[in-house]
C-alpha cells in the first residue's frame, strides 16, 4: 500500500494508492507498506531513485544498510513491532532520504508509525522538511521504546515479587509450580522484548551516527541539534535496556535456583520414604 503525505495550505493531504508522478513528486513523506511492483515503479519514476527490495533490506552488512547514492541516503535497520501483544518480532525498515522527500519501505507496522501518521495530520509543521519528518519519526520510535521498557520494568518487578513471595509461602506444591512457571514465562518474554528493543536502539544509533557524519544536502544544518538530542536519548535507553537485560538474567537464575531447591526437597522426601519402606 502506498500512502503519501503532502503539505497543502496549512494542512496535510493524505492520499492512498497510486498517484500521477507530478503529485507523488510533491509529497514530503511516501510510506510504502508491502509495496507492489507498480507502486515501487511509480515512486522510482516520480523521485528518480531506486527503492530497495525486500531481499536487499534483509542484508546484515553495514555497507548494505547504510550508504549514499548521489545526494540520497539509504538507511535500513530492524525495528520492534507488536510489543503490546504476544505476536511481536523485529522487521527491517528502510528510509530513503532525499532533499525533498522521505520514502519509508516496510512490511510490518510498528505502533510508532501509525501514531506519527496521526500526529502529522494534527500538526502539519512536522512535514516541514524530509529530514525533519525522518527525525521526528525517530523521536516517536524512541518515545515508544521508552514506554515499552518502562512496562517491561514493571512486569519484571511484578514477576520478581511473585517468585520470592511464592518461595517463602507455605502453599500447595501444584500452586507453587504454577506460580514459578508463570514467572519463568514472564521473564522469558521480558528478555525477548528487551533484546529486540536493544536491537532497534542499536540500529537507530548507527543510522543517527551515519546521518550526523554525512555531509549530504538531504540533511539540513538546522536539524543537527535534533540529531544530537536523539543520539543522547538512544544512548540512555541502550544503557537502560542493558540494565533490564542483566536484571532479567539475574532473576531467571534466582527462579531456577528456587526450582532446584524445591526439586531437591522432593527428592529427599522420596529418598526417606524409600529407605523407610525398604525390606530389612
Amino acid at each position: 500500500m502506498l500512502t503519501s503525505y503532502t503539505p497543502a495550505e496549512g494542512r496535510v493531504a493524505v492520499r492512498d494508492g497510486l498517484l500521477p508522478p507530478a503529485e507523488l513528486a510533491r509529497a514530503v513523506w511516501i510510506d510504502l507498506l508491502n509495496p507492489t511492483a507498480e507502486e515501487e515503479a511509480a515512486v522510482q519514476a516520480a523521485l528518480r531513485l531506486e527503492i530497495p527490495t525486500r531481499e536487499e533490506m534483509q542484508e546484515i552488512e553495514s555497507s548494505s544498510r547504510l550508504y549514499r547514492e548521489n545526494d540520497s541516503l539509504y538507511l535500513t535497520a530492524n525495528f520492534l513491532y507488536g510489543a503490546d501483544g504476544h505476536d511481536y518480532g523485529s522487521t527491517a525498515i528502510s528510509f530513503v532520504l532525499t532533499y525533498a522527500a522521505l520514502v519509508t519501505v516496510r512490511y510490518q507496522t510498528p505502533k510508532a508509525f501509525s501514531v506519527f501518521a496521526v500526529r502529522c495530520q494534527k500538526s502539519p509543521w512536522l512535514l516541514g522538511s524530509a529530514d525533519g519528518v525522518m527525525l521526528h519519526l525517530f523521536e516517536q520510535i524512541v518515545d515508544r521504546l521508552a514506554d515499552i521498557l518502562e512496562r517491561i520494568a514493571s512486569d519484571m518487578d511484578g514477576a520478581s515479587r511473585a517468585a520470592f513471595r511464592t518461595a517463602r509461602a507455605e502453599i500447595k506444591a501444584t500452586r507453587k509450580d504454577a506460580d514459578l512457571k508463570n514467572t519463568l514465562i514472564t521473564l522469558g518474554q521480558v528478555g525477548e522484548v528487551t533484546t529486540r528493543a536493544n536491537e532497534t536502539l542499536l540500529g537507530l544509533s548507527r543510522i543517527l551516527t551515519f546521518v550526523g557524519a554525512e555531509k549530504a544536502a538531504a540533511v539540513r544544518k538546522e536539524n543537527q541539534a535534533l540529531i544530537k538530542s536523539l543520539v543522547r536519548d538512544v544512548r540512555s535507553l541502550v544503557e537502560h535496556a542493558n540494565f533490564l537485560n542483566n536484571k532479567a538474567n539475574f532473576l531467571l537464575d534466582a527462579v531456577l535456583g528456587i526450582i532446584n531447591v524445591e526439586q531437591t526437597n522432593i527428592i529427599k522426601t522420596f529418598t526417606v520414604a524409600s529407605v523407610a519402606l525398604m525390606a530389612p
